[in-house]
């Protein structure tokens, strides 16, 4: 049983990384920028937001240890402050590779 739910979850890693490569940067920005933008500042070396306490998409993307994994993961959690947005796996695999083009080094 334990075997058989690492393969699956080895399986799901592989399968992600595979998509991820077609992700679209400029459609992920472009989908920031219509949903995004009214609380983040969505644009490369913007830093303030137009929600304060909401975190620029250039912070994010250069938090230590922020991958696409764990970029995933946050974006398909729910946070107290943040709306119940459920993003398309196309959208969310662009908005990923979106604020990881912002990504200071």
């Amino acid at each position: 049983m334990k075997s058989a739910m690492i393969f699956a979850a080895a399986m799901l890693l592989v399968s992600w990384c595979a998509k991820a490569q077609d992700a679209d940067i400029e459609a992920g920005g472009a989908y920031a920028g219509k949903v995004c933008a009214a609380c983040h500042a969505v644009l490369a070396n913007e830093q303030i937001s137009p929600l304060p306490q909401a975190p620029s998409f250039q912070s994010v993307a250069d938090t230590p240890g922020m991958t696409e994994l764990a970029l995933t993961v946050w974006l398909q959690s729910s946070h107290p402050t943040m709306p119940n947005i459920i993003l398309e796996q196309d959208d969310l695999r662009n908005v990923v590779a979106y604020i990881r083009s912002l990504k200071s080094n």
